[in-house]
């Protein structure tokens, strides 16, 4: 079994990034916290006179010269300065890894929330439009995730496949009695995609469109038509999600 460090240990690491950048004033109180986060976030606040800095649960393991490096991460945003390169490399190779990516998938299965509003919206039913898709584009052979309209309007993400929770997002913003059903299609279409072109891991990047991706998202018969329609329509739905 592995002992992270001590969150005491912790804080004399922050009083070095505290030094580094700061070395002639005196450095405040520094309360170190673990904090059951869905995801890897961290977070560093001043608030009377004392640092508060709060570190994802899934963290606490994490060896020193990775804490070190956070450290210098989080002080380095604090200051508004430029955070040296080997924090940056160490710290991104140690969240990149394995063993914290299938951590990270874990807690956010366990943790996270998905808000699922149906798949009847005004004017599509996602259900029939995933059938319709899988039928022609996948040989009915993709197996349904969860379905489910955003629970608002939004205008920068239109569609998310969420392959911790097996579900697809599509946003509100699309279930209006102006937007084409081929705009409806294609977005769910795009999701689909990720279903049947898992995210690709390869030297600690994730690749979430590869080629063989856009090569099938072209396949889609009005792909032109559909990002055209989005393209020129994308500003009245910014207005509607503002409304």
């Amino acid at each position: 079994m592995k002992l992270g460090l001590t969150t005491y240990a912790i804080g004399e690491l922050y009083l070095k990034a505290f030094r580094h950048y700061d070395h002639d004033r005196i450095i405040p109180e520094i309360n170190v916290s673990f904090y059951p986060y869905v995801g890897i976030n961290h977070t560093i606040r001043v608030r009377d006179g004392k640092v508060y800095v709060r570190i994802a649960e899934i963290c606490h393991e994490m060896p020193e010269p990775e804490h070190l490096a956070l450290a210098f991460i989080l002080v380095s945003k604090l200051y508004r300065r430029r955070t040296p390169k080997w924090a940056r490399e160490t710290y991104a190779e140690y969240i990149k890894s394995d063993e914290i990516r299938e951590l990270s998938t874990e807690n956010k299965r366990i943790r996270g929330r998905k808000v699922i509003t149906g798949t009847i919206g005004e004017f599509f039913d996602l259900n029939e439009v995933f059938d319709q898709l899988n039928n022609k584009y996948f040989e009915g052979n993709l197996q349904k995730p969860t379905l489910t309209w955003s629970a608002r309007r939004t205008y920068r993400i239109l569609g998310h496949h969420d392959s911790t929770h097996d579900t697809i997002v599509i946003s509100r913003s699309l279930d209006s009695h102006d937007t084409p059903r081929y705009v409806v299609e294609y977005v769910v279409f795009h999701e689909m995609l990720h279903i049947h072109h898992p995210t690709v891991h390869h030297n600690g990047r994730r690749y979430n469109h590869t080629p063989a991706f856009r090569r099938d998202e072209q396949k889609f018969s009005r792909y032109i038509d559909a990002e055209e329609w989005i393209e020129r329509n994308i500003r009245k739905m910014r207005r509607r999600a503002r409304a």
